[in-house]
């Protein structure tokens, strides 16, 4: 009798862990993540006219087209790169799925992030270089911008000397200044081109000091890249009543109170890469790919000035339209780096 009440004990334990069993199998398994969080870290501001903007809005795009309810937006600005180590860290550890920080100067921080936390997307740009598994690099190839402007400016020049204010002799700057080199003496092989760097993405005052230099020098056109451009096109426009022009790098240097000086702008449209990122963390890609802008793949914006007046001809502007449907096309290759300067 003992021996049947222990047989009938063990089996009442059996059948209740098999009923637990089911009763476990029957409960769906959590949701997946419908939700995309992104967090923006740059070391100027989602609204600086120039780098930190544009990728700022490729996001703000990209959210209102996909809806809120797809996507939620948080940014850190006036990040310097010791300061945005713990800014990156606060998104990882709150679950943020791609953690953007926009500038080459986040390099390192970035790669050591992604090992700290595989399971989420980090990027970096601009870097041509093909990073982890879980980082997307983006280079904009900003000579083909470059290119364009300096076709402009060779055109349109009568002192003969044009300038380019740069950051650093680097990234998508070192391109655009190089394909602007390029656009320049295609239209104008006698032109000198002085080419002068800030050393920061972010020093201002530097670089209209540069260009005032480059004007007191003879140059009546001018460039430059990254935010710092802004305080070039200051320069320039200080210059109101005299034939001194500006090719921009982002337009929407044409909306401001300079922008009157601005003959013509280019700017990047990162709308592609943060859609990329997004649609290729939903596939299982988190990373280790390089995304890059071209005028081929939608990534470049082009605009010319139409209250510039009669400096902008319609020669100007046949030219410069040839030769952005040439660089979409890829029938014209531009060797940046062949440009030695």
């Amino acid at each position: 009798m003992k021996k049947v009440l222990v047989f009938i004990g063990a089996l009442a334990i059996v059948m209740a862990t098999v009923g637990c069993a089911k009763k476990e199998a029957a409960v769906p398994s959590a949701p997946e993540k419908e939700k995309v969080q992104i967090a923006l870290i740059i070391e100027s501001t989602v609204d600086d006219k120039g780098w930190g903007q544009a990728m700022h809005d490729a996001i703000v795009a990209v959210q209102n087209k996909r809806g809120a309810d797809a996507i939620e937006y948080n940014y850190s600005e006036k990040m310097k790169p010791v300061d945005a180590g713990s800014a990156a860290r606060q998104y990882a550890s709150r679950g943020f799925d791609i953690i953007i920080a926009h500038g080459a100067q986040f390099k390192n921080l970035i790669l050591e992030l992604s090992e700290e936390f595989p399971a989420m997307t980090f990027a970096y740009g601009t870097n041509a270089d093909v990073g982890p598994k879980n980082v997307f690099t983006y280079m904009p190839m900003s000579e083909e911008t470059g290119y364009i402007n300096g076709i402009i400016a060779g055109m349109i020049t009568k002192s003969g000397v044009i300038g380019v204010v740069g950051p650093v002799d680097a990234g998508d700057s070192a391109r655009y200044n190089r394909g602007f080199w390029l656009g320049v003496k295609a239209a104008n092989p006698k032109a000198e081109i002085k080419v002068a760097h800030t050393g920061s993405f972010a020093d201002y005052v530097k670089a209209g000091e540069l260009a005032q230099t480059q004007i007191k020098a003879g140059a009546d056109v001018l460039t430059g890249a990254a935010q710092q451009a802004t305080g070039a096109l200051r320069a320039v426009a200080e210059y109101k009543d005299k034939p001194i022009w500006w090719l921009g790098q982002d337009t929407l240097q044409l909306t401001m109170p300079e922008g009157y000086k601005v003959v013509a702008a280019a700017s990047y449209d990162y709308a592609p890469v943060v859609a990329a990122m997004i649609d290729k963390r939903a596939a299982g890609i988190l990373g280790g790919e390089n995304l890059p802008l071209t005028f081929n793949n939608g990534g470049f914006i082009y605009k010319f000035n139409d209250t510039v007046g009669p400096v902008l001809t319609a020669e100007i502007r046949a030219a410069a339209d040839k030769a952005r449907a040439e660089i979409t096309s890829q029938s014209l290759k531009l060797d940046w780096q062949a440009v030695k300067y």
